[in-house]
């Protein structure tokens, strides 16, 4: 589902920013009844997706169905150093167990290394799996030309997103970043946020430059903070 702020003029609806929503379970000192809380928070909400980790997979898909929220998952997830047939075979089962997306994380050695066709390669062996792929850049990691080229690698092996980082990684989404990341791809490749983006001005903010999907923790206190606005015809 993609949703855009970028005309908005006033508060956009709860359920709009809702849809704009990954809520993020990947801490991995989460306890399994953690897990299951957030899933239903996410529910509560009516968020796009539910992000968990691989093992949680079946959990979610399984608490999620018969509602509006789908499922992500992430793989080689957090460094991206896996090879390239081991993300193939986790996303494929992923993907056989229900997901209906998957947040892979970039090779960041073989970006920063100049060896584009490995990237590439990396990156499709993901997306054969057949659902949309958002490529994690972890731009912390990165410079300028690197990210940029991240971006284009990324949409050349038919990435879905470019996505900031993975929340454990130095750093986070930045204006300057998504603003990059944004000009770097065609208008089929859409730009997540993730990595500290944890209050509603800040989400509005980067939605108004184009970002239309958000990675987030904090999905309560931006909705419940956007809800509060609108009732007081903020």
């Amino acid at each position: 589902m993609s949703v855009s702020l970028s005309a908005a003029k006033e508060l956009p609806p709860v359920q709009h920013v809702a849809k704009m929503i990954d809520h993020s379970l990947l801490r991995p000192e989460l306890t399994t009844d953690e897990v299951r809380s957030g899933i239903d928070l996410a529910l509560r909400y009516d968020v796009a997706t539910v992000t968990v980790r691989p093992c949680d997979a079946s959990l979610a898909v399984d608490r999620v169905k018969g509602s509006r929220v789908g499922v992500s998952a992430v793989v080689g997830f957090p460094h991206g150093d896996q090879m390239t047939e081991t993300k193939a075979q986790e996303s494929q089962r992923l993907v056989e167990l229900g997901c209906d997306e998957l947040d892979m994380v970039i090779n960041i050695s073989w970006l920063r290394s100049g060896r584009d066709a490995d990237v590439v390669s990396d990156i499709e062996h993901v997306v054969r799996a057949g659902v949309p792929v958002k490529v994690i850049l972890e731009t912390g990691y990165l410079n300028d030309e690197e990210k940029v080229l991240g971006c284009r690698l990324s949409e050349q092996a038919g990435a879905t997103f470019v996505k900031t980082a993975t929340g454990f990684g130095p750093g986070g989404a930045t204006m300057e970043d998504l603003r990059l990341m944004w000009a770097s791809v065609g208008p089929t490749v859409q730009v997540k946020a993730a990595g500290g983006v944890r209050d509603l001005d800040k989400l509005l903010a980067m939605a108004a430059i184009g970002v239309t999907r958000f990675g987030c923790t904090a999905t309560a206190a931006i909705l419940d903070d956007l809800r509060l606005r609108k009732e007081r015809g903020e």
